[in-house]
């Protein structure tokens, strides 16, 4: 997936969104499917991975949990170990090593199809064949999340999501907190395109004041990343930030447990 602003590039698929996407995905914004309050806890930060390219299943993996926490990495099945423009996909063995490593596998559309070109049955249709194809990789995947593809959700198939997923992440930036919407979970950036030092930090301390989920993404953890994704360097720093206020990094499906969603 590879989408910010209204920018979306992989593939055959067209640069600019269509009207109906940001329309769909602007009213989806505001028509909460499955709101929750946040209880009054201390911070947490996730970090989630969107498509898993291999430096992401490798060198971002391994440097989480250098630092005690797991990421939340949303697969779409037919990326699985197949060549793109800027990385390679993550192989079934590294999907299965992350797995029992602690990391979270989260739940794309099998063939990396935006939510609001989807019908009700061509999503579930989607899901289900994601479902089928990372079980066949490692039985004891539990897909439990969602991130929409290209950071575009449906107004139309929130509430199918949530009869699905205990929750779905966008890309809108800021921090989670007071009342959310499990089916649009807030995420700000960690590409070295959209962020550096300094407004990674701001994010950690608006966590800080609000007392709220700090959820970031990314694609790959390269030293010369893509405009998608990150060098390790910055990856580090967010690290570190959390480290230094004692945000614990946590799983997408350990932050909903935390928050009693």
């Amino acid at each position: 997936m590879f989408q910010y602003g209204n920018i979306g590039i992989t593939g055959n698929v067209p640069v600019l969104s269509t009207l109906n996407g940001r329309l769909s995905n602007r009213l989806a914004r505001h028509f909460h499917a499955a709101p929750h309050r946040l209880p009054a806890h201390a911070p947490m930060v996730s970090f989630t991975f969107d498509d898993a390219p291999d430096s992401a299943a490798a060198e971002g993996a391994a440097m989480l949990e250098s630092h005690g926490g797991y990421g939340t990495f949303y697969l779409a099945g037919s990326l699985i170990d197949q060549p793109g423009d800027h990385w390679r996909g993550l192989s079934s063995d590294a999907i299965v090593r992350l797995h029992r490593s602690g990391h979270e596998i989260g739940c794309h559309t099998y063939s990396h199809l935006r939510a609001v070109d989807l019908d009700e049955s061509a999503m579930a249709r989607e899901i289900e064949r994601n479902r089928s194809y990372l079980l066949g990789i490692e039985s004891s995947i539990r897909l439990e999340n969602f991130a929409y593809p290209y950071g575009l959700a449906s107004v139309w198939r929130k509430p199918q999501l949530a009869r699905i997923f205990r929750s779905a992440r966008g890309i809108l930036p800021g921090v989670n907190s007071n009342v959310i919407d499990l089916q649009f979970l807030r995420a700000s950036p960690l590409i070295n395109c959209e962020i550096d030092t300094d407004g990674v930090d701001r994010y950690f301390d608006e966590a800080v004041a609000s007392g709220g989920w700090l959820i970031f993404y990314g694609h790959d953890v390269v030293d010369a990343p893509s405009p998608y994704g990150c060098t390790p360097g910055l990856l580090r720093h967010a690290l570190k930030a959390a480290v230094t206020r004692s945000m614990p990094i946590v799983t997408v499906a350990e932050a909903l447990r935390r928050i009693g969603a």
